[in-house]
């Protein structure tokens, strides 16, 4: 698998980076299989640094917060009036109410849905297949219902947390993974709001524990310093660790 990361900005898009996007690709039937962890804010712009906007199989969204899935916004007008003709409907995974989230988001009339383009699908109890991946969703610790992404295809493992608090499930959902893409919203030595966010300490000790390979932390916000959050989280973790930006590429 490759990863590329198309947005790593924490919470709203930053001076340098969108919000989170996260472009996944694997071989699959003679081609390029390529899908999307979360298309917030901004994204859909960059991501067209990298491919072609038609060229994406599936969408994988973790939560409904903007910075996580606005862009379906823009994305669904490419899909639907590009000149050389509508494209194909696309599978969108995320929580329920998605559908009815992007439609809201767009205006359009109560009586109107993106059926002809996206075709939102809630996540399935246990593993479900998309093209080459086998991908598990787990509920985190977050103020929405959010998920964590498990992906997996040619025996290697992605793990990515989505938004949330330090959990159990966090470290389930990581264990044994390749690399482990992890969200740090939060610095350590001040009053955090419980079930939110995790620190650059917190994202390094859940990976710790659940023995990955490689940690990219990521979902820093603009008002923070990335070189600090990296810097909280090198005493907790041994293994490769690094700080994502837009543009990083990572072979799994």
């Amino acid at each position: 698998m490759k990863l590329t990361v198309v947005g790593c900005s924490g919470s709203f898009p930053g001076p340098d980076s969108p919000a989170s996007c996260y472009l996944l690709e694997a071989p699959y039937e003679g081609r390029t299989f390529r899908i999307l962890l979360d298309l917030g804010s901004g994204a859909l712009g960059a991501l067209q640094k990298y491919v072609a906007l038609e060229s994406i199989d599936a969408v994988l969204l973790s939560h409904l917060h903007a910075d996580h899935c606005l862009d379906l916004c823009g994305y669904y007008v490419v899909r639907k009036y590009r000149p050389d003709g509508a494209l194909p409907t696309l599978p969108v995974y995320g929580p329920e109410g998605a559908s009815e989230r992007i439609c809201s988001a767009y205006d359009l009339d109560e009586d109107e849905t993106m059926s002809g383009q996206f075709d939102f699908r809630t996540y399935p109890e246990g593993p479900t297949t998309v093209g080459p991946f086998e991908v598990v969703a787990s509920e985190v610790d977050h103020p929405v219902v959010a998920y964590g992404l498990r992906v997996s295809a040619g025996g290697r493992t992605l793990a990515y947390t989505g938004d949330t608090g330090p959990c159990a499930e966090v470290v389930d959902l990581a264990k044994g993974a390749d690399l482990l893409l992890a969200e740090a919203s939060f610095r350590e030595g001040v009053v955090n709001p419980p079930n939110v966010h995790m620190t650059g300490r917190e994202a390094a000790v859940a990976a710790a524990d659940a023995g990955v390979g490689r940690l990219v932390i990521t979902h820093v916000p603009p008002w923070y310093s990335r070189d600090e959050l990296l810097a909280e989280a090198k005493p907790h973790f041994d293994g490769e660790l690094t700080m994502a930006s837009p543009g990083a590429t990572y072979e799994i």
